[in-house]
């Protein structure tokens, strides 16, 4: 017993620290391969590519969990095949997914790096609003203090006069950056929502939905790879601009969401806070010394709000216990 809780508790915080380095590291990633110098690559391609990976990825680990290839096949016939409503159920999150994957390497386009990472913690707010509207479920005062102090925390990011040197890539709009950051935090909020209703509504395992998540979203990905991008893979190739630091970035891309499985299943919500808010520093930190970041007090104040928010939100405050009255005679 003693061991299986060791190693739980280890898987824990390794789990922890992988998602506190893959979430600033694929921040930074996103944005040096959206700025640096050479042919750019089709970000439809890349979200397409990311999601084959976990597809792969998912239907390996549930070949281990099943115990070999019958195994593996009655699980995806079970899960799939005989359960065609179910799997119908999560094409709605798929195609919010791909879009949101878009979305994030438009914004990682045209905003900074640590503004990126700031920016897109918004998804705590939307995320929260839909638990409200979709789950029925009920808010703390300290989760809406801390969603109103998150708001007020990107607002100071988005208005703080913070430069960034760039190299290349494509002409710079904050504004468009922004919409596109806030459009994938509502898509990410929605989809995540409605996900864990899935989820709890069944006993399909978090494998499994992946499996049926990426062969949803995969078809959906060939098809916003030809309408955004149709011309540039007709006439350069479907990998134009591909190279290892791309393939890289596809695979952290994809890691992301598995890692999050486990954080989820071994570590609770302060400590995934603890994780997230880690990234947001070493985002700020790093943008200063590889894109020439400049920092300002306005920034670091909204940042510094962003980041009590995080914590504020997964604090949940002990019951007070009333003590005994004694009535006298």
């Amino acid at each position: 017993m003693k061991q299986k809780d060791a190693k739980a508790q280890t898987l824990k915080y390794v789990s922890l620290v992988t998602l506190t380095l893959q979430n600033a590291v694929l921040g930074l990633s996103m944005r040096y391969a959206r700025t640096r110098d050479g042919d750019m690559f089709l970000s439809s391609t890349a979200v397409l590519m990311s999601e084959v990976i976990k597809l792969v990825t998912c239907i390996a680990i549930v070949y281990v969990e099943s115990g070999g290839v019958l195994g593996l096949f009655e699980s995806l016939d079970r899960s799939i095949v005989r359960n065609k409503l179910d799997t119908l159920k999560v094409c709605v999150p798929s195609l919010v997914y791909v879009v949101q994957n878009n979305l994030l390497y438009v914004s990682a386009s045209h905003l900074d790096a640590a503004t990126y990472q700031v920016t897109y913690q918004l998804k705590i707010l939307t995320t929260a609003l839909f638990a409200v509207f979709i789950l029925k479920k009920e808010l703390i005062k300290t989760q809406w203090i801390s969603l109103v102090t998150l708001i007020i925390g990107i607002v100071l990011v988005q208005l703080a006069d913070s430069k960034e040197v760039v190299v290349s890539g494509p002409e710079q709009h904050r504004i468009i950056g922004f919409l596109a950051a806030l459009s994938a935090c509502v898509l990410s909020g929605f989809a995540g929502i409605y996900f864990e209703k899935i989820l709890k509504g069944s006993d399909v395992s978090v494998w499994m939905r992946n499996v049926q998540l990426s062969l949803c979203s995969i078809p959906f990905g060939l098809v916003t790879c030809f309408v955004s991008d149709g011309d540039v893979i007709r006439n350069q190739g479907f990998f134009f601009g591909y190279d290892k630091f791309v393939n890289y970035l596809i695979l952290l891309q994809a890691c992301g969401g598995l890692i999050v499985a486990v954080v989820v299943k071994y570590a609770d919500n302060i400590l995934k806070g603890f994780a997230t808010s880690l990234a947001i520093i070493i985002s700020c930190v790093a943008s200063i010394y590889i894109f020439s970041f400049t920092l300002t007090m306005q920034f670091v104040l909204g940042a510094a709000f962003v980041i009590f928010s995080i914590f504020l939100y997964g604090y949940t405050p002990k019951p007070t216990i009333l003590s005994p009255i004694t009535h006298r005679i």
